[in-house]
């Protein structure tokens, strides 16, 4: 254990960056005698202790012009943020994910001396590679989530750590359908298909109509094919005030559906459904882990949308696919995100698992390269930079 206390400042962007700093915060506490923490934080870091300065809901917008008329509040909120960064002078402060808010406050508090870290790095490999320069000028050092990312940062010549995902440890190898479903009190007979619109307000307009649709479709086709199953759709809400508009969304698109609402308990719903429809991002990476059959589907505005395959340099969206490079999880995106093509699309999916005994091995293949030793690789890597700014102020 280090013997001292570290201060630390931590900022998540949202659900999922929230969920990893847990993770930090966890090795974090369990190797220095007293640690604290604060930011911009989310319920999963607030459990861990940290205090909240801002909600990490405050950053949860996506794409290239959807953040514009969030713009005002979210400088005003950087402008704040810095200001008590640098003088409060924690030991450390650390961005999670968020990069475009997270590098810009790095640079400027580490060039007034606080020692910074980013972990889960800039999709640098799938976009913007110059980004790397920007890094370079803000982060003393890397967490990194995929192994992959080592090499590019070696090369590059800026300290980082793998650290694994921490995902890959929380979620089992093999799923208990059973006991999830025990868990959240749904029948042990019923087919069970998961949806996953995303956990920010601008994902669920785009996305949740045609899933929503989609679902009823299934559920139509698979009575029609003589199944007399329940059907029943399992949806998970990130955040209470997306409820009444994803419930808005689903008695206009597809009233008809048997619903079950869940507040939170996203990888419950994941190990309970049989197949899920999810929007790409970290939560299209759990879905795989718990090796169910899937489709990633994404839509954002038109603008957006023309703009991305200019600048990607990765033919996939879903982590998945990244990671192991190869479609292996069928990404349905905007024009082609129809009702009919989520609906066909999952299906094929679900009779690829029934006969092809291979998907698991690969998922499991994919499940154990992500497995590390995450809460203390993060408290050692916290350390290494605490100890190189207290060397250096000792100067």
């Amino acid at each position: 254990m280090y013997a001292e206390k570290i201060d630390l400042v931590l900022v998540a962007g949202e659900s999922s960056g929230d969920q990893l700093a847990a993770v930090l915060l966890q090795g974090a506490q369990a190797n220095y005698a007293q640690v604290s923490s604060a930011g911009i934080v989310g319920d999963a870091m607030q459990k861990q202790g940290a205090q909240a300065w801002w909600p990490s809901q405050s950053l949860a917008v996506r794409g290239y012009f959807e953040p514009i008329r969030h713009l005002p509040r979210i400088l005003n909120m950087r402008r704040e943020l810095i200001e008590r960064v640098t003088t409060q002078r924690p030991d450390v402060f650390i961005g999670i994910d968020a990069p475009d808010f997270n590098l810009g406050v790095e640079k400027i508090v580490r060039a007034k001396g606080v020692p910074t870290m980013h972990y889960v790095s800039p999709s640098i490999w799938a976009w913007r590679p110059k980004r790397i320069e920007k890094i370079r000028q803000a982060v003393d050092h890397m967490l990194l989530i995929f192994p992959f990312e080592q090499k590019i940062y070696d090369d590059a010549g800026i300290a980082a750590t793998y650290v694994g995902h921490p995902f890959a440890k929380q979620i089992p190898l093999q799923a208990d359908t059973a006991a999830a479903r025990t868990l959240l009190n749904v029948s042990q007979s019923a087919f069970c298909l998961a949806i996953l619109p995303g956990s920010r307000a601008s994902e669920i307009s785009y996305n949740a109509p045609n899933f929503f649709k989609a679902a009823q479709l299934i559920a139509q086709r698979l009575a029609a094919s003589g199944s007399e199953q329940e059907f029943v759709c399992l949806i998970p809400v990130a955040h209470a005030n997306l409820r009444a508009e994803l419930e808005r969304i689903q008695r206009e698109q597809a009233p008809n559906l048997a619903i079950r609402w869940f507040d939170g308990q996203a990888r419950s719903v994941m190990e309970a459904a049989d197949a899920t429809i999810v929007a790409s991002g970290t939560a299209s990476l759990e879905v795989a882990l718990y090796k169910k059959p899937s489709i990633i589907s994404y839509k954002t505005s038109w603008l957006s949308a023309q703009i991305y395959p200019k600048v990607a340099l990765q033919p996939w969206i879903g982590l998945p696919n990244i990671l192991m490079q190869t479609s292996f999880i069928p990404e349905v995106l905007q024009d082609a995100a129809t009702a009919e093509g989520l609906a066909d699309t999952l299906m094929q999916e679900m009779n690829r698992y029934a006969v092809n005994a291979t998907v698991n091995e690969q998922l499991t293949d994919m499940h154990h390269s992500l497995i590390a030793d995450t809460p203390n690789l993060c408290a050692q890597a916290i350390e290494t930079v605490h100890r190189q700014a207290r060397s250096v102020q000792s100067v």
